[in-house]
């Protein structure tokens, strides 16, 4: 009798290992299938237990990718800063109807929430990566936190990217006269005149200019260093955005 139980465990033992076989490689083509996505089973399952780097090498790239646009964000509030007292060399859409304490004014908001989410998302990775180098030994507890957190975290700049180029990006303008105004005021465009007038000369065309809070043209004819002719022909913005012959 204790010989046939025997006999019927190992049987039924041997029945359930050859039903589970290769469970790991079925499951994952069954996911597959059923997503339309290339899944497939870990090469090494104890590694895929004990870490998570894809999953934080994945956060990393959207840790990257905010601070582009958190950099970019801010760089647009600047230039739109205004429209009297800031830079103000973009004009951004009106979306609210203006500051609560000041009439009239555009606030940045687009640029605000992006910039808020681009932080959240970068305080998400910190949280992933403390939680990737929590794996001890064979197993790593923290993946619920690390799941959570990616999935905000792809969630948040995804909505947030495309809501800052619909409601920012796309209705942005130059404003072209103050670009142009401030262009031409700028008192580092007397770089172009040293090789005609040299250092010095330069130096004091530009401190002039500064001090009576006049243009460098102004200042240069006044100090008698160049014709008008001459200093038009030296002073061309366009020429000195990049290397020339």
């Amino acid at each position: 009798m204790v010989q046939s139980i025997g006999k019927c465990h190992v049987n039924i033992q041997k029945r359930t290992i050859k039903g589970v076989s290769r469970f790991d490689v079925k499951i994952a083509t069954a996911v597959a299938d059923e997503t339309n996505l290339p899944f497939v089973t870990a090469e090494n399952k104890f590694e895929a237990l004990a870490a998570h780097d894809a999953f934080i090498e994945t956060s990393g790239a959207l840790n990257t990718i905010s601070a582009s646009l958190m950099k970019i964000a801010n760089d647009i509030r600047l230039l739109g800063s205004g429209p009297r007292c800031g830079l103000g060399e973009l004009i951004l859409p009106e979306n609210e109807p203006g500051s609560s304490i000041m009439p009239g004014k555009v606030n940045p908001t687009q640029c605000e929430a992006l910039t808020m989410v681009c932080a959240q998302v970068m305080g998400n990775h910190v949280a992933i990566t403390i939680g990737g180098s929590n794996g001890h030994f064979e197993l790593n507890v923290f993946k619920p936190m690390i799941a959570s957190g990616l999935l905000r975290s792809l969630r948040l700049l995804g909505d947030a990217s495309a809501s800052f180029e619909k409601n920012c990006v796309r209705g942005i303008q130059a404003n072209r006269q103050r670009i142009s105004k401030l262009l031409h005021e700028s008192l580092m465009l007397v770089t172009s005149l040293n090789p005609k007038i040299g250092y010095d000369k330069a130096a004091a065309v530009a401190k002039k200019a500064h001090k009576e809070g006049t243009t460098l043209k102004e200042a240069a004819l006044s100090l008698n260093v160049l014709t008008e002719e001459e200093f038009d022909a030296l002073v061309v913005p366009e020429k000195m955005l990049g290397p020339s012959d």
